[in-house]
């Protein structure tokens, strides 16, 4: 028998899915087999989908674009139940006043509010430790009420600024308010968005210029990892000034539910604006999978060409053993303005934000982020 000839399997389901599997198929001119992995095929997962080797690039195809439109109908659902606040944490910096210009901008598109949170932390409990430890009392040392003064002080300032700019048309008037807490900055914008569900948060994020230990910042560092609301990141040099100067997003995929999922939200998100996506998957420069990682590729385009005939797709693997030196030249070779991905993936998070190669990170920190929680 020749090798094409040869039955391969292509999926073990229960008895109900492996036959409607075998009816899309049969649909599609591929023949296919239904074989008992043990003697109950009523058993969950106890039958093999088999068919001839020529035909599984072709079947591969298939059943990822059937993965694809059932995950974007699942992510559709859960959109309904999102709020449209846009959350602007700020400290009243200049890359802070970049992420309100964003948001402020996204809002008019969704005529909806902006809410922009200040935190603070009380650093007068600690000095007053730290005294008693030392035998010491400083001098001069601010108040819990000074700290308060000024941050109050900065918030008029920056309300002063946005009112300003509306003035001028350089900003769109739409409704925003502040919210100061005193706390953990991170944890203040984690409670905030578990209790009221904003649509996205989006984050200023230094230039490439600082010379900050922690170019992205620990804080928004955190939030991307722990946050369950999609996060937007806005480096200070960035050219970017609101959504529709945004033209090539690259996603990241793994090709798992989690990742088409959250391809759903993104697409949601960003509905009023036209854009291209390059889907991207890493794969390490000698990997036997790497003919499996552009079929599946290759379904997934297939899929979203069809559900999204006005959008724009390219798909690209990435070959090579650093992770970060492939998505350096990926992303300047194309010219990407967003980088997107996932935060349920921790081998590729891990390898990105750990602090051990933060200098590593100087090629990405002028390029936006958008991150999902998945």
């Amino acid at each position: 028998m020749d090798d094409k000839d040869k039955l391969v399997t292509l999926a073990i389901h229960s008895i109900e899915t492996a036959q409607e599997l075998q009816a899309i198929l049969t649909d599609n001119d591929i023949e296919s087999v239904l074989q008992n992995v043990n003697d109950d095929p009523t058993l969950i997962g106890n039958v093999r989908v088999r068919i001839k080797g020529n035909d599984l690039q072709r079947a591969i195809k298939i059943v990822e674009e059937l993965n694809a439109q059932k995950i974007v109908k699942e992510a559709l659902k859960d959109a309904e139940n999102i709020k449209n606040e846009i959350l602007v944490p700020i400290d009243y910096s200049d890359y802070s006043w970049r992420a309100c210009q964003f948001a402020f901008r996204l809002a008019r598109n969704y005529k909806t509010s902006v809410v922009l949170l200040h935190s603070y932390i009380d650093t007068t409990a600690q000095h007053s430790i730290l005294g008693e430890i030392i035998g010491t009392e400083k001098k001069n040392e601010p108040t819990l009420q000074d700290i308060k003064n000024k941050a109050k002080e900065e918030e008029q300032k920056f309300d002063e600024r946005i009112k300003q700019e509306i003035a001028n048309k350089n900003l769109p008037a739409v409704n925003y308010h502040f919210i100061t807490r005193q706390g953990i900055p991170e944890e203040e914008i984690l409670d905030y968005s578990d209790h009221n569900h904003p649509s996205i948060v989006i984050m200023g994020t230094r230039g490439r210029n600082q010379k900050d230990a922690e170019l992205i910042g620990s804080v928004t560092a955190e939030i991307i990892e722990r946050s369950k609301i999609p996060v937007f990141t806005i480096p200070e040099n960035t050219s970017l000034t609101c959504f529709d100067d945004i033209h090539d997003i690259a996603y990241a995929t793994r090709f798992d539910d989690k990742d088409l999922r959250a391809f759903g939200k993104l697409m949601i998100l960003l509905k009023p604006f036209k854009f291209k996506v390059h889907f991207i998957h890493f794969a390490k420069e000698k990997d036997d999978d790497n003919l499996w990682s552009e079929i599946k590729l290759s379904g997934i385009r297939d899929y979203f060409e069809k559900t999204y005939p006005g959008l724009e797709i390219e798909y690209d693997l990435l070959k090579g053993d650093d992770i970060l030196t492939s998505l350096d030249k990926f992303v300047h070779e194309t010219q990407i303005d967003v980088v997107s991905l996932t935060t349920h993936r921790r081998s590729l998070f891990v390898r990105l934000f750990n602090p051990s190669i933060a200098k590593r990170m100087v090629f990405h920190s002028d390029t936006a982020m958008l991150v999902f929680h998945a």
